[in-house]
């Protein structure tokens, strides 16, 4: 094959690779960016020309790997193909949606020369399903209830500025899901996501692992250790269980909120650092602030922005949509097909309290899983705990009694049972149900286990 063959196959090649919707970008083992089509123009804003050799870095806020990048550390010997979502940022400043595959690219011996990445865009798609209220996760968080769906809302608004977030639920309900739905929804997606858990650690070692040591700074300290703060430039620190700092802790915490720097312990200058802080607690931190257990100038430093999450008996209509997505996780990671939650399962699932929130569920289901032994899940099956504890809560805004006692298939998937009889409902618990279901008729039909005319008239009684 002659130099002008050659040339001429690559130019097909290219012109392919032009017509493509996709971003392809591929860069060499430096990360010099090697090859930039037009939809990698369209998706950044920079041209193929100030692309070509350039640090994909420098190009790309936080590269197109975003803080996968297998590159920034050593070489690698081999990776595998592997897809995964990342938020670029434009040269305008624009926020995109994008799901990306990265391939390592190879020589004639099989060496790792480089990597090409192809990105989709879905921005539009994703803000269409958020409009159209199909949206049944974002960031790997499961669920489809109006208040789910208005903290979707408000992690994608406040991941637009850098302001200082606080979330705040009972144990289990994703506190840590949400932080990282904020870092990889904002410009820092690039950078690092480093999580501590404040409670896990005693106030001397969780000094040292927040703001780092110098060499000799106490017994055991034999060389300079980066705090959490610093390790976190560029990206996000999550605080977890932030109400069980001490105060000495939180004195300290608050100077480095207001000065962007920490002092290593034993050290005798500051490091200046730059991350964005999320915290979270299943504590209310006011009542905390209000007995003098809780700084009340850190509490507002790290409360800017409240996210608030609600436990799972308060959005019974994902309770079964999360337990799907568990069992198809669960199952995946034995390498087996998903059981069936069959109606007497659900219905059990659905009246459970779950004062445990998600992590009580995901143990229930594996527990169910397993005493199945990967077939059908009935009520049977699950723990006694859960089975003893069906009824809903009579506090007010509960929703007891808001199932009939004979539903229909859709709520929970099941043929309906006693075909004869109809479900009777009053107008409270119509009420409730649309109020439960954002609004949403279909929603609540399915919630209530009739079918949308029933629950037109429904509706036309309670008027």
């Amino acid at each position: 094959m002659d130099l002008r063959e050659v040339l001429t196959r690559f130019q097909n090649l290219k012109n392919v690779l032009d017509s493509l919707t996709e971003a392809v970008i591929a860069h060499d083992v430096d990360r010099r960016i090697i090859f930039f089509n037009k939809a990698a123009e369209r998706l950044t804003g920079v041209s193929h020309k100030e692309a070509l050799g350039r640090d994909c870095h420098e190009v790309i806020q936080g590269g197109f790997c975003g803080d996968r990048c297998t590159f920034c550390t050593e070489l690698p010997t081999n990776f595998e193909p592997f897809s995964f979502p990342l938020v670029l940022t434009d040269t305008r400043g624009r926020a995109h949606q994008v799901e990306m595959v990265l391939v390592p690219m190879k020589d004639e011996g099989g060496k790792i020369v480089g990597a090409v990445g192809a990105a989709r865009d879905v921005t539009e798609l994703h803000e269409l399903k958020r409009r159209l209220g199909e949206e049944r996760s974002f960031r790997g968080i499961v669920g489809q209830h109006h208040r789910m769906r208005d903290v979707y809302e408000l992690v994608r608004q406040v991941a637009e500025t850098d302001l200082p977030v606080h979330i705040f639920g009972e144990s289990g309900t994703g506190k840590e899901l949400v932080a990282r739905a904020v870092h990889e929804e904002s410009p820092r997606a690039g950078g690092p996501f480093v999580a501590v858990n404040c409670a896990a650690l005693p106030e001397g070692l969780l000094e040292s692992e927040l703001f780092g040591h110098v060499r000799g700074a106490f017994t055991g300290a034999v060389r300079d250790k980066k705090g959490r703060f610093e390790r976190a430039g560029g990206g996000t620190l999550f605080l977890d269980e932030v109400a069980e700092l001490t105060p000495s802790v939180q004195a300290k915490l608050l100077r480095v909120l207001q000065d962007r720097t920490v002092e290593p312990v034993g050290a005798e200058r500051s490091v200046a650092v730059d991350v964005r802080i999320v915290s979270a607690t299943n504590r209310e931190l006011k009542s905390r602030v209000a007995r003098g257990a809780f700084r009340e100038d850190l509490f507002y430093r790290l409360s800017v922005v409240p996210i608030e999450l609600p436990p799972l008996r308060d959005r019974r209509t994902d309770i079964l949509l999360i337990a799907q997505h568990l069992l198809v996780r669960f199952a995946a990671d034995l390498g087996r097909p998903a059981p069936p939650i069959k109606e007497d399962a659900a219905k059990v699932l659905i009246d459970h309290l779950w004062p445990g929130n998600v992590r009580e569920l995901d143990n229930a289901l594996k527990y169910a899983a397993v005493k199945s032994g990967g077939g059908p899940i009935h009520a049977r099956h699950l723990p006694g705990d859960v089975k003893a504890g069906g009824d809903r809560p009579t506090e007010p805004g509960s929703k007891k009694g808001l199932i009939p006692q004979e539903p229909r298939g859709g709520a929970w998937g099941g043929p309906r049972r006693g075909a004869g009889r109809k479900p009777s409902f009053d107008p409270s618990q119509v009420r409730r149900a649309l109020e439960e279901c954002g609004g949403n008729r279909t929603r609540a039909a399915e919630f209530l286990g009739i079918s949308r005319a029933t629950l037109y008239r429904l509706l036309g009684k309670t008027r």
